[in-house]
């Protein structure tokens, strides 16, 4: 073993920007071997889909291991090894007096509290939620303790309906019962806020976002690839071309800044009136396929993992009660809202389950992409848990019981997937945030309602 090593902080820098590295050998000191190495970190994400689920195709017949996916669950064929199924598991504290609706069980769904029932701002939601938690325990050793991302804007505005505030809709993440996080809708600022820590320069000809922030960096990545090992310049060169592969898929958006010198004052004025109209109108319901834009943010958040720049994330494939048009999926004519309120007729039920089997393809995107990835001697699916979750079991019904709950990754070694479970009915969902921390090394004796933890789900 070399006796030259370089810090796990490492960072390649250039003018106005720095990118962090994947673990690499060169970060084992001289004379400790790989094997008494600290354990590789655990990281955390949570991806919400709105609206529930068609229940008749969700969970496979057989429990324990030897089960067949279900219609809506396919796309896990590739990784059914790597994710738990958890049924009948309940966010009880969706349910209080005047608990109706999708937004009162989509807030809380890891505070695990009921929420304040409001017009106004004055949110509440009774508690932090579980993934600021972990932030609060894990997040002080990377620049970023977590990171929020969504495919839609906050909404505003009461709910007819129900009476809550349509805030409580747009938000899982909750730093503090009144403070939610908000969430990076556009991968163009979710990448740069991650790789590309740029101070314009006046003087400079070239604007920033021309730039790629590889070629920032790209003195020091050089410098730094001639000391390495073989593997490690493997490695490195690996994990560049991806950074480099999410800039040129989203460049192009970077280009329409070049109008901004033909747009006249008065122009800029019409384009502020309508901005927020044309932009949800034309991707939100004219059934524009969304696929690439959502695993552009998948891939972000896979770069966020592999480099460290933080250990928890979340993604809101779409706000609660989401009336996203996915006729862009074949045999699929309606919007995600309409569609859950199916009055149990089979044409529209079968679209709604076609929309449930789309966002569990993005999710088993983004768990074969860690899986892929080499993360010390395991992977970064090893290292990972990844939940998938709804706050509603059946969009008709606006049901919070056996909620659809899946569970990718090891959790470093503390998790055994590969199973669908069944539990006690109305098994606090809580009980599962408490066992995450668990495997996390998180102390906690109890997590807002929960009973015990899912002794099942461990290694």
């Amino acid at each position: 073993m070399s006796s030259w090593h370089i810090s796990r902080r490492r960072m390649l820098k250039g003018l106005g920007a720095s990118i962090a590295l994947p673990f690499l050998q060169a970060m084992v000191p001289p004379g400790m071997s790989h094997y008494n190495m600290p354990k590789r970190p655990i990281r955390f994400a949570c991806m919400f889909m709105p609206n529930g689920v068609n229940k008749y195709h969700w969970t496979p017949e057989r429990f324990g291991a030897d089960f067949e996916l279900s219609k809506t669950l396919k796309p896990l064929a590739n990784i059914r090894q790597e994710v738990l199924i958890l049924n009948e598991l309940m966010n009880k504290g969706s349910i209080f007096p005047g608990a109706e609706g999708h937004f009162a069980k989509t807030a809380n769904i890891m505070t695990g509290y009921p929420i304040y029932k409001t017009m106004g701002e004055n949110l509440n939601v009774g508690g932090i939620s579980f993934d600021q938690l972990v932030a609060q325990h894990k997040g002080q050793d990377t620049p970023f303790d977590s990171l929020q991302f969504g495919t839609e804007r906050i909404n505003s505005g009461i709910c007819g309906a129900t009476g809550f505030t349509r805030l409580y809709g747009s938000a899982i993440s909750w730093k503090t019962p009144t403070q939610p996080c908000s969430k990076e809708i556009e991968p163009r600022m979710a990448f740069d806020r991650l790789f590309r820590n740029f101070v314009p320069d006046a003087k400079q000809k070239e604007q920033p976002w021309k730039k790629s922030v590889l070629d920032q960096v790209k003195e020091d990545a050089d410098n730094l690839q001639r000391k390495l090992g073989r593997a490690d310049q493997d490695k490195l060169e690996e994990y560049l071309e991806s950074i480099r592969s999410v800039e040129k898929r989203i460049a192009d958006e970077g280009k329409t800044k070049a109008f901004e010198e033909n747009v006249t004052p008065k122009m800029r004025k019409e384009l502020a009136a309508l901005n927020i109209r044309i932009d949800e109108y034309n991707e939100t319901y004219e059934g524009v396929d969304v696929t690439d834009k959502i695993r552009q943010m998948l891939d972000i958040m896979v770069l966020a993992f592999w480099s460290d720049a933080t250990r928890v994330s979340t993604f809101m494939f779409g706000n609660s009660a989401s009336g996203r048009n996915f006729s862009f999926i074949p045999g699929v004519s309606g919007s995600h809202h309409q569609l859950s309120h199916h009055q149990n007729h089979d044409g529209p039920m079968e679209e709604y389950r076609k929309i449930n089997e789309y966002y569990v393809a993005q999710y088993a995107y983004f768990l074969e992409k860690l899986k892929s990835i080499p993360d010390g001697d395991d992977t970064l699916l090893d290292n990972s848990m990844v939940m998938f979750a709804s706050g509603l079991r059946d969009g008709n019904s606006h049901s919070p019981r056996n909620l659809p709950i899946l569970l990718g990754g090891r959790g470093g070694g503390g998790l055994k997937p590969g199973k669908n479970l069944q539990f006690k009915e109305e098994t606090p969902l809580t009980n599962l945030y408490l066992s995450m921390a668990r495997v996390m090394d998180i102390p906690m004796e109890c997590f807002a309602d929960s009973t015990g933890e899912l002794c099942e789900i461990y290694a």
